[in-house]
């Protein structure tokens, strides 16, 4: 008779639930639950919806801008992201993201109305993702927009327990009559420079690499030229919005144009908008803050790498007609805020509008 033959006994293999698979799915809930408060507190009269569903709605005509002309924009932190943590400081990037992305759509002449953030990590930490949201909302209720939603992913593989992203999508509108494309410059304008805080958010990666690696400091050093902060508050410093102080004037038609001063710098940045004049920039006109002296001396770039990598201490260009320097300085010193004549506008050289330096 043939011999019967019994399989072995085989265990069935545990559950892989997603968490074991490296996403919580409860700790985006009490990520999203410690911050509700603080979003809701930014929704303003075109906000329709409540937090969950897909899309938020706005309604324009709320906010008396229908007929108007949307404006929209994306951008990042990028590495200052890194410094955050190194500090252990994550609200203050949140606003960075959205006053930078405040001053990219100011510059067109457009009044933000909501914003959007995006946050991808490797392990949701709550408290990371909670306080990064805060700063976003934070910098919305102050600047009058409405945090509308957002998503929140966790992707472990993609990113490393501890590190994380933020990104941020901003709308807002602007009278036709009122968009500043260019095409207003005109040579013989005056070039007004408007101070920036710090850094900003562009130049981190060189800023790290010479001052962390080339000089050995850390976030919690006190360097003597910095004047008694530490490293890691200079670098922390939130990036300006210039929305409450500019509006006024664009609103009486007085900034023909505007350049926000980021990533590309002087060089990159105030061609965006010159059409067919050059711009000559005098950069005896203002005095380089000492965080970028330390960057730049300690790296040994030449003056245009410096002027292109980094915004040197000027964070937004304005250009004003002659006619209306006078009311446009008044404006400012009323705000407490230095108009700094850094150059003017002059007939092209070439085929496209250029930065040369006086």
């Amino acid at each position: 008779m043939p011999r019967l033959a019994f399989a072995p006994h085989v265990s069935e293999p545990a559950p892989i639930t997603y968490k074991d698979a490296g996403v919580d799915i409860a700790a985006q809930d009490a990520a999203l639950g410690a911050a509700k408060d603080a979003v809701r507190s930014t929704f303003t009269p075109g906000v329709l919806s409540d937090m969950g569903l897909f899309g938020g709605l706005f309604d324009l005509d709320r906010v008396d801008c229908g007929g108007h002309i949307l404006v929209a924009s994306a951008d990042g932190v990028g590495t200052k992201l890194e410094v955050a943590k190194l500090c252990g400081i994550h609200d203050s990037v949140g606003r960075d993201l959205v006053q930078h992305c405040i001053n990219d759509i100011l510059v067109q002449g457009a009044r933000p109305h909501f914003f959007l953030d995006y946050v991808g990590t490797g392990r949701l930490e709550p408290d990371v993702v909670a306080s990064l949201v805060r700063g976003c909302a934070d910098a919305c209720r102050d600047n009058g927009l409405a945090l509308l939603g957002g998503e929140t992913a966790e992707m472990p593989g993609l990113y490393g327990d501890g590190d994380f992203d933020l990104v941020g999508f901003i709308v807002g509108s602007v009278a036709r009559d009122k968009v500043l494309d260019g095409s207003r410059v005109r040579p013989g304008q005056t070039l007004i420079g408007l101070r920036s805080s710090g850094l900003h958010t562009n130049g981190y990666s060189l800023a790290r690499k010479v001052l962390f690696e080339r000089l050995g400091l850390t976030v919690e050093d006190r360097p003597e030229a910095l004047g008694g902060v530490t490293l890691g508050e200079a670098l922390l410093a939130p990036h300006r919005s210039y929305l409450e102080l500019l509006w006024p004037l664009l609103q009486e038609d007085k900034l023909p144009g505007l350049a926000h001063i980021t990533g590309g710098g002087l060089i990159d940045n105030v061609p965006r908008i010159l059409g067919s004049c050059d711009a000559v920039i005098d950069l005896a006109s203002w005095e380089v803050p000492p965080l970028f002296k330390m960057i730049v001396d300690a790296a040994r770039i030449d003056r245009d790498e410096a002027y292109q990598a980094l915004n040197m201490g000027i964070g937004m260009v304005l250009f004003v007609d002659d006619a209306d320097l006078e009311a446009v300085e008044a404006h400012l010193a009323s705000q407490g805020e230095e108009a700094i004549r850094i150059g003017q506008t002059v007939e092209a050289a070439g085929d496209a509008g250029v930065v040369r330096w006086a």
